[in-house]
C-alpha cells in the first residue's frame, strides 16, 4: 500500500470515551443495526417475490436496500465490537478495506439516487415513453455503470490515503476508518489527498445532485400544468419519498466533505458520519414504506401468503 511508516494498526476512538455510556450506546446501535437489517433486508425480499414491484423504480429501490444493507455491515459490527472491548484496534489492512468498501457503497447510494431521479422525471414528463424509455437492458446498464464509478473513486482515495505516513500517532479519532480521520492523522503533505478529494467528491455528488436538481425542477413544472388538483396531488406523491431521501442524504455527505481538513472538527463531524452511515440507512426503507400504497399492499399479500401457509 506505499510508505505508512511503522503503523500496524490504528486504535479506533469511536463516539465517546466515557465507559459508563459504552454498554447504553452498544444497546442503542446494535437495535439500529437489526431494524437496518430488517428493514432493508425485507425491502429486498418483498421486491424480488412480489411481480408487482418488478419495475425500475423497484429496481433502483433494491439496489439502493443493497447499499444500505452493506454499509451497516460494513462498519456496524466493528462499532458494536470497540463498545464492548477494552482494545478498540483495527488493523492497517482491514481499515484500509473497510474505508474502500464504505467509499463504493457510499457513491453508490447517491448516484442511484439521481438514476431514480431521472427515473420519477421519464415517469412523470413522458410517461407515454415511459416503458420504452426505462428498459430493463437501460436499468441495468444504469446500475453497473454507478458501480463502476463507486469502485474507481474508492480505489483513487484508498490509494492515496494509504501511501501516507502514519508515524506520530495511530489514534483514529473515529468509529471506523474514513478518508478526513486518516488525512488529519497522517504526518505527510495531504494537499494532494484534499484536491482530489474535494474533485472526485464534487463530481460525484455534485453531478448527482445537478441530476437530481435538474429532474425535479422538469418534474415540478410539469406537475404544476395537471389540472385537477387530485392529479398534482397523485403525480407528487410519487416523488415525495425519494425527495425524503435526497435532502437526508446529499445534505449530510455535502457538510461533511465539501470543506477544508482545517475546518474539521472531529468530535462534531463524528455525529454526521453516524447519520448518513447508519442512522440514514435504517430510515431509507421506513421512509419508502410509509405510505406507499405498492410495497404497503405487497407486505400485506406477503404476510397473508405467509399466515395462510403457517
Amino acid at each position: 500500500m506505499g510508505n505508512h511508516s511503522e503503523v500496524t494498526e490504528f486504535i479506533l476512538s469511536g463516539l465517546t470515551d466515557r465507559p459508563e455510556l459504552q454498554v447504553l450506546l452498544f444497546v442503542v446501535f446494535l437495535l439500529i443495526y437489526g431494524i437496518t437489517l430488517l428493514g432493508n433486508g425485507g425491502m429486498i425480499l418483498l421486491i424480488t417475490i412480489d411481480p408487482r414491484l418488478h419495475t425500475p423504480m423497484y429496481f433502483f429501490l433494491n439496489n439502493l436496500s443493497f447499499c444500505d444493507l452493506c454499509i451497516s455491515l460494513i462498519i456496524s459490527p466493528k462499532m458494536l465490537l470497540n463498545f464492548l472491548a477494552e482494545r478498540k484496534s483495527i488493523s492497517f489492512t482491514a481499515c484500509a478495506v473497510q474505508m474502500y468498501l464504505s467509499i463504493i457503497f457510499s457513491d453508490v447510494e447517491f448516484l442511484l439516487l439521481a438514476v431514480m431521479a431521472f427515473d420519477r422525471y421519464v415517469a412523470i414528463c413522458n410517461p407515454l415513453l415511459y416503458t420504452v424509455t426505462m428498459s430493463s437492458h437501460l436499468c441495468k446498464q444504469l446500475v453497473a455503470g454507478v458501480y463502476a464509478l463507486g469502485v474507481v473513486d474508492s480505489m483513487i482515495h484508498t490509494w492515496l490515503t494509504f501511501r501516507l505516513s502514519f508515524c506520530s500517532s495511530n489514534i483514529l479519532n473515529h468509529f471506523f476508518c474514513d478518508i478526513l480521520p486518516l488525512l488529519v492523522l497522517s504526518c505527510s503533505d495531504t494537499h494532494i489527498n484534499e484536491i482530489v478529494m474535494f474533485a472526485l467528491t464534487g463530481c460525484i455528488t455534485g453531478g448527482s445532485f445537478v441530476i437530481v436538481l435538474l429532474s425535479y425542477v422538469y418534474i415540478i413544472s410539469t406537475i404544476l400544468q395537471i389540472c385537477s388538483a387530485q392529479g398534482r396531488r397523485k403525480a407528487f406523491s410519487t416523488c415525495t419519498f425519494h425527495l425524503t431521501a435526497v435532502v437526508l442524504s446529499f445534505g449530510t455527505l455535502l457538510f461533511m466533505y465539501l470543506r477544508p481538513t482545517s475546518s474539521y472538527f472531529m468530535d462534531r463531524d463524528k455525529m454526521t458520519s453516524m447519520f448518513y452511515t447508519l442512522v440514514i440507512p435504517m430510515l431509507n426503507p421506513l421512509i419508502y414504506s410509509l405510505r406507499n400504497t405498492e410495497v404497503n399492499d405487497a407486505l400485506r399479500k406477503a404476510m397473508k401468503k405467509l399466515l395462510t401457509n403457517s
